[in-house]
């Protein structure tokens, strides 16, 4: 690491206007970054890391008013800078990539064109072989066949390729410095561990990264050094590992509590440390759910192949895999949302394909389903009342006991009386996922499939709602399908696991029998592309997330 900085800023600080004058969105931060360094800021959502990232590059809101006793990049007093300047510095000397690389690609042109552009702004580059650096700029982040994938629109690619092209645009001016916001944020555990490996890469050829991310088991894998904001501020600061493994401020503290790992299971993740789980009435007598061979196939391709599973009240059988690998299809089959072309599903006893249209519609109120964004589900005319009052209609709920009735949900899950009246664009992230518990729980369902619900969610708020989900099914006795690409989650909280691969169960067992002694190969391969961080990464007894 060189002496030379890169980022130079003391005391800076981001004021938004707002109804009552201005808000600081940062406060008071300090902050140097070294050549060949590489540093992280964590933090929840609103904490000010991404406003402050943006800061760095120029790309601040219109509105934003900023003030430093000092903010030179690159060498340069930026502050007050004019956008040709920061033209000048974007690309040459700071890339930046974003956390949705589907968001960020035009999704009208071809990512060869896209990258073909980013070259030809960023550095003089001769025509004759622009086409021969474009599928270098791509094979350099382990983008696979890039000559013949150079016309394939962003749609058509991976969300872990996609990533790769923003990457690969991201350094396409060979930058000293890459921000990379949220990276690996919704990705498969392999592909984010090919991410992570592709940053690692670049840190070990010396060059600087400034990573921005709520993952503490991303952060510890890639940083030298960690800044911890809350509220606009940074709140602790320190050496990665010894950060992570002895945070001194309580904000620190609680994030790393909320993570799951070896040490939590069994126990709450917010609130009281060490609190037991809800204990749970498990009956095997007879399956909520029961489904043979079932397969599913779009345009004679295979999706699903053969799968089998039985799921009793009061248990939680947890699915993982990549994506594609049919989880999804699986659940909209047990969901009825989709036929299987062979194979049989029972719900409490009834076999789907025997019974009518009409009742079937009636036995869907008994299996209800959390969405990862519960944002999509919502009809945006409504407020929250009539949100989870929907679900009470559908069983006969009415009148006055239907507004008492949503009233008690919406105590269970935390929320009250106030939220009656709000919608859904005026509720936070875990907010709107509370409503929709209360919304899958108001029918007082047999069956709940839980589909990524909390994978876009902070780790803080992600502990909120898995407690609240264990203790919403312990007292309603409900069988939960959760199904997730986070192992760390589907080993805090389910009893077995079934493990996905090309629409085909691999493994299925007990969950710490399939994450302690994984039996095939692809299960270890999962379980290996686990970030561990602290000074038990290489406990060979802990290979889950583990913080000391």
């Amino acid at each position: 690491m060189s002496d030379e900085l890169l980022i130079d800023i003391q005391n800076l600080s981001i004021f938004f206007p707002s109804a009552k004058g201005e808000k600081a969105a940062v406060s008071g931060l300090n902050l140097q970054l070294r050549r060949g360094e590489s540093v992280a800021f964590v933090g929840e959502s609103g904490s000010g890391k991404t406003v402050t990232a943006r800061s760095l590059l120029g790309l601040q809101d219109g509105k934003a008013r900023i003030t430093a006793d000092r903010f030179v990049i690159g060498g340069e007093d930026m502050l007050g800078a004019s956008q040709r300047r920061w033209r000048k510095i974007r690309g040459s000397q700071i890339g930046y990539v974003l956390q949705d690389a589907l968001v960020s690609l035009d999704p009208l042109r071809p990512v060869g064109r896209q990258l073909r552009d980013a070259l030809t702004a960023s550095r003089k580059t001769d025509p004759k072989l622009l086409s021969e650096q474009v599928i270098a700029s791509l094979k350099s982040v382990g983008f696979p066949d890039a000559q013949n994938r150079l016309s394939a629109y962003p749609h058509q690619l991976s969300g872990g390729l996609r990533q790769r092209v923003l990457i690969a645009t991201a350094l396409a001016g060979n930058p000293g410095l890459l921000i990379a916001d949220e990276p690996t944020t919704a990705l498969d555990m392999t592909v984010q561990k090919q991410i992570l490996d592709l940053l690692q890469q670049r840190r070990d050829k010396g060059e600087s990264l400034l990573l921005i991310s709520h993952d503490l088991s991303v952060v510890g894998q890639l940083a030298d050094r960690i800044l911890v904001m809350h509220q606009g501020k940074v709140v602790e600061e320190g050496r990665g590992e010894k950060l992570l493994s002895a945070p001194d401020h309580p904000y620190t503290q609680q994030l790393l509590a909320a993570v799951p790992s070896p040490a939590t299971r069994g126990l709450k993740l917010s609130g009281k440390r060490g609190e037991p789980l809800p204990a749970r009435n498990i009956s095997v007598s007879n399956p909520v759910l029961e489904a043979r061979h079932l397969s599913k196939a779009y345009a004679g391709k295979t999706v699903v192949s053969h799968v089998s599973l039985q799921l009793f009240a009061g248990e939680t059988l947890g699915i993982v895999g990549e994506s594609g690998s049919g989880k999804t299809t699986l659940a909209r089959m047990i969901l009825g949302l989709t036929e299987p072309v062979s194979g049989t599903i029972e719900i409490q006893g009834q076999r789907w394909s025997q019974v009518p249209e009409a009742q079937r519609r009636l036995q869907r109120r008994g299996i209800q389903l959390i969405a990862q964004d519960p944002l999509s589900s919502f009809d945006p005319r409504y407020n929250v009342e009539k949100i989870i009052g929907e679900s009470l209609d559908s069983v006969g709920i009415f009148g006055k006991e239907r507004r008492n009735r949503v009233r008690q949900l919406l105590d269970e899950v935390q929320l009250g009386d106030s939220f009656l009246h709000r919608y859904p664009r005026e509720l936070s992230g875990g907010q709107r996922q509370r409503v929709a518990i209360a919304r899958a729980f108001a029918p007082n369902p047999a069956l709940l499939v839980a589909d990524e619900p909390v994978s876009a969610l902070d780790v803080s708020i992600q502990a909120q709602v898995l407690d609240l989900l264990a203790k919403m099914q312990a007292e309603h006795r409900t069988a939960l399908l959760f199904i997730s690409h986070d192992l760390g989650v589907v080993h805090h909280l389910a009893d077995r696991v079934m493990v996905m691969k090309d629409g085909s169960v691999v493994e299925h067992g007990n969950v710490d029998d399939v994450f302690y002694h994984p039996a095939h190969p692809w299960t270890k391969k999962l379980i290996d592309a686990l970030p561990v961080v602290s000074s038990n990464r290489h406990n060979k007894d802990y290979p889950l997330r583990y913080y000391a």
